[in-house]
């Protein structure tokens, strides 16, 4: 099986884009999601994200890989990844919305 957020994070680095852009149905990435104690996340570095991913933060086959991609296209020379909604893909560009992943 192939997983397409980690084959688009490939790609991305492959053709030297400086921003990732992960679209999925929430707006940002959140620890502790659906939860009374909920807190989203505007930004993170990739030390914060690997650490969030071993806690084990985020679903298997929801956040997770997205997670994984957005780490690892940075780690790889990417600026930032970014992770939102489609809805809001203008918006997280612009920086208005979604999660970004830097160094």
């Amino acid at each position: 099986m192939i997983d397409k957020d980690l084959t688009g994070s490939l790609l991305a680095n492959a053709v030297g884009a400086e921003t990732f852009l992960i679209l999925t149905d929430v707006e940002k990435v959140t620890l502790f999601y659906g939860k009374e104690n909920q807190v989203i996340l505007m930004k993170m570095t990739v030390n914060e994200a690997e650490r969030y991913i071993k806690e084990g933060h985020f679903g298997k086959g929801s956040m997770e890989p997205k997670m994984l991609a957005a780490v690892r296209f940075v780690s790889s020379g990417g600026k930032h990844a970014i992770i939102s909604s489609l809805d809001k893909a203008l918006q997280a560009i612009e920086g208005r919305a979604g999660t970004r992943v830097t160094v």
